[in-house]
């Protein structure tokens, strides 16, 4: 699917509130399914041009082995309001990704968001296995897909970022710096994956700073992704069927809600207050008032502070 040349609004041109990303153009690397996915939605409902990408086409599927594709995706986006451009990428792979990103200069001649969520580890880690127990190979694999696909990406996408000032760029990880600070992340390469994204959010808000970009490090709470779902064996329509065996599923959000976070914050003239932090969907919801799809606002990593961690029972008010 070919791109069209960007269009910049003109002074006193109608970007309203609906569409403040009208003219923007973003890049959600990993967004065939769950929060970038959502993300790319969001971001499209905000009226941006979005370029999807992944390994699951609709001729050819990744590892995963599931029907969620990169140009479904795009179709959502295009639907939502914005233009989605599916674009099949293994961010693994250093050709690929500067092919992608010199396609998206001489189509657009800029980039103004930037989301890595490239993930596909979900197979590859058991939970609560010590390094020695845990399969290397496995685990060596899902380092490479969660943490050197960022840095393949950022590499070569960054300096298309910086072509303009005010660029945003969001890393997109599991856990806030605070709670993975202090707490244990399912086994050993989990947690160093997650705990990298999250230093590469710092790291690069001390780069890009200084040169009129934005870096955040950004986690969903607990997303009622296609894969979650289907673990409780549940749908999106009857999610709460599954509070029975998972009482504290209940403070759980669909990824649109952490979509709405990336919009939020690329519309934020002064984001740059949040460069090099840690954010979650749940905190900036509170910042930005935006909600989840039923209107609430889960507040996930406060409520698993303060009850689920602590042993309560379930019970989300206050926290939604």
């Amino acid at each position: 699917m070919a791109g069209e040349p960007r269009t910049t609004p003109e002074p006193g041109d109608d970007r309203t509130a609906d569409a403040p990303l009208r003219g923007k153009v973003a890049l959600v690397a990993g967004a065939t399914r769950g929060a970038g996915r959502g993300i790319a939605v969001e971001l499209g409902a905000a009226g941006a041009t979005v370029y999807v990408t992944g390994r699951t086409t609709r001729t050819r599927r990744s590892e995963y082995d599931r029907a969620e594709t990169i140009e479904d995706t795009a179709d959502l986006v295009t639907a939502a309001g914005g233009r989605g451009i599916a674009v099949p990428t293994d961010h693994l792979e250093q050709d690929q990704v500067k092919a992608l990103v010199d396609r998206i200069g001489a189509e657009q001649d800029g980039l103004d968001v930037l989301v890595n969520d490239i993930w596909g580890g979900e197979h590859l880690f058991g939970w609560d296995q010590p390094v020695w127990e845990h399969d290397l190979d496995k685990g060596l694999r899902l380092h490479r897909l969660a943490v050197e696909t960022h840095a393949i990406t950022s590499h070569f996408a960054l300096p298309l970022l910086l072509r303009r000032p005010g660029g945003l760029h969001v890393e997109v990880t599991d856990g806030t710096a605070d709670y993975n600070g202090v707490n244990y992340r399912n086994s050993f390469f989990y947690d160093l994956a997650k705990n990298s994204v999250l230093r590469m959010a710092f790291s690069l808000g001390h780069e890009l700073g200084p040169r009129g970009a934005t870096a955040v490090a950004l986690t969903p709470g607990w997303m009622r992704s296609e894969i979650m779902l289907d673990a409780f064996g549940v749908t999106e329509e009857n999610w709460r069927d599954a509070l029975t065996d998972q009482p504290h599923f209940a403070i759980s959000e669909t990824p649109h809600y952490v979509g709405r976070a990336v919009a939020a914050l690329a519309a934020d003239p002064d984001v740059a207050r949040f460069n090099g932090t840690s954010q979650s969907s749940g905190g900036l919801a509170q910042v930005y008032g935006f909600t989840d799809l039923d209107g609430s606002r889960p507040d996930a990593w406060r409520y698993l502070v303060e009850v689920q961690d602590t042993g309560k029972p379930a019970d989300v008010t206050g926290y939604r």
